[in-house]
């Protein structure tokens, strides 16, 4: 029996899939993280070390039984990452064919199980994918959060950040975002608001930390709040729009995955309503599979061609 895997290499963990040739998943696990990008060279390589050991476990014959292996990352362009994730899994004994894509190409493949259609994920990120009955594939966003991302969590932590201080100097009327901030900052003033977002080790992930606040303003009612979720609803419409329009893709199918919009009813909705307006014909759906089942499905095109 050969068998396949399937690696969704996300920021804090790798998931992992492996399973036989007609698709039927033999194992499932998590591993450490195999994105470069803030993980050190060796982390990096012990996580590979880690995944291929367990393959083994797993597979008849050992690792060197895994007949085909589909990576989706972020980052994969380029070389550095490429080639370091090859390397790690040729040095403990992966010799299989070896499929190396972007974590939204993995993403797309397992929540339409294969089938055309279109994607939007909106994390800290965001960025829509898809690809229609040709072969044609598209992406919009995506871009990172200097100059894209919008709708994404670092977007809505970002806005909340502005209305609070434009709250503040009147340009803008009082918002309960305020309190909210200063409470899960622990700070009490405009000045340590200031210092807190230009402190030369924030990051992205920590003002998209604060976009739960958003939704819980929007359950007082708060304007300023409700504006913020209704921009970036329409920001994550036009992202979708501009793939689906592209490819052809109006009467297909749209997943809906990352936590803004899968932990927020109030975000989903309006962002459904949203998208309504301008893809009337398009069904927002549930993933089907996660993206380490997309990478088992891209790995089994290797062997089935």
């Amino acid at each position: 029996m050969r068998v396949v895997a399937g690696l969704d290499g996300g920021g804090t963990k790798t998931a992992v899939t492996v399973a036989d040739e007609n698709g039927a998943v033999l194992h499932a696990f998590e591993a450490g993280p195999i994105n470069l990008n803030g993980q050190p060279e060796s982390s990096v390589r012990q996580a590979l070390a880690d995944i291929c050991s367990q393959i083994g476990q797993v597979s008849p014959g050992g690792i060197e039984g895994c007949a085909a292996l589909c990576v989706g990352a972020a980052g994969i362009s380029n070389p550095a990452v490429s080639g370091l994730l090859t390397a790690g899994l040729r040095e403990n004994g992966y010799a299989g064919e070896l499929v190396l894509v972007g974590d939204h190409v993995t993403a797309l493949s397992g929540a339409l199980e294969g089938r055309p259609g279109a994607i939007l994920i909106a994390g800290t990120g965001s960025i829509a994918y898809g690809r229609n009955g040709s072969g044609e594939t598209h992406r919009a966003g995506g871009f990172g959060h200097l100059i894209d991302d919008g709708g994404s969590g670092y977007s809505l932590g970002r806005d909340l950040l502005s209305a609070v201080v434009r709250a503040a100097d009147g340009r803008e009327e009082p918002t309960v975002l305020t309190e909210l901030a200063f409470e899960q900052l622990g700070i009490s003033s405009i000045p340590e608001l200031i210092g807190f977002v230009y402190d030369k080790d924030r990051g992205k992930k920590d003002i998209a930390a604060l976009a739960p606040l958003v939704f819980k303003a929007c359950e007082t009612g708060d304007l300023a709040a409700l504006r913020i979720v209704r921009d970036n609803a329409d920001a994550l419409a036009l992202t979708a729009s501009a793939v689906v329009s592209r490819l052809g893709l109006k009467d297909g199918e749209l997943a809906l995955l990352g936590s803004v919009l899968t932990k927020s009813r109030l975000m989903r909705e309006t962002f459904v309503e949203r998208m309504g307006w301008r893809q009337p014909l398009l069904r927002c759906i549930e993933p089907r599979r996660d993206a380490s089942y997309g990478a088992v499905l891209l790995a089994l095109e290797k062997l089935h061609p």
